[in-house]
């Protein structure tokens, strides 16, 4: 089962979800400046809430090491290193290989999904960290560059991770499983086993 979320990682979830989503689409029309040249609004907005973003990131990080045992901790989200964890991991991708091959609906995968989120926290770290130090330190550095290389390269892979997180919570909803109303808490639960 899905460990209880608390307020402050729901909101922390929500903050970071709108915060991605606003990089994400002001990324599709802002224009870099001329050198010289002041930037226009769409830039600017871009800089100072992925500022934000990147503050709402490493709170969310400085959450995990403190949030009650109940919650997803810091090893679930980064289970690279613990030979235990990684076999957890491993038995979710096995449990879901068969239940795809067997054309059943997959069990609970708490290591899997655990795993899924820190890989989505850890992007979303190195985009806000990339985007920062290019924008306040090393904008029309050669240090710069790579940043911004780096950061772009980032941003395709938020795009594939948002759309791929998007829509397994649409497909965990459709099988019941309560997912919006434990994350969000703007629905209602469907059942006491759903309750916090």
């Amino acid at each position: 089962m899905t460990p209880a979320r608390s307020h402050v990682t729901r909101v922390l979830h929500l903050a970071l979800l709108l915060i991605v989503l606003h990089q994400l689409g002001t990324s599709l029309f802002m224009e870099r400046p001329l050198p010289g040249d002041d930037p226009e609004a769409p830039m600017l907005a871009h800089q100072w809430i992925g500022s934000a973003g990147l503050v709402v990131v490493l709170l969310f990080w400085l959450w995990t090491l403190v949030r009650h045992a109940s919650e997803t901790g810091l090893s679930a989200l980064v289970p690279w290193f613990s030979p235990r964890r990684l076999a957890a991991l491993a038995g979710d991708v096995r449990a879901v290989v068969a239940a795809l091959a067997q054309l059943r609906r997959p069990p609970a995968l708490d290591a899997l999904a655990s795993a899924v989120h820190g890989l989505g926290l850890l992007t979303a770290t190195a985009l806000a960290a990339s985007g920062a130090a290019w924008g306040w330190v090393f904008e029309g550095t050669a240090m710069g560059g790579a940043l911004l290389t780096a950061h772009s390269a980032l941003g395709n892979v938020m795009w594939a991770y948002l759309i791929g997180h998007a829509g397994m919570a649409v497909v965990h909803q459709a099988l019941d499983r309560d997912l919006f109303a434990r994350m969000f808490w703007f629905a209602p639960r469907r059942s006491a086993s759903a309750a916090e």
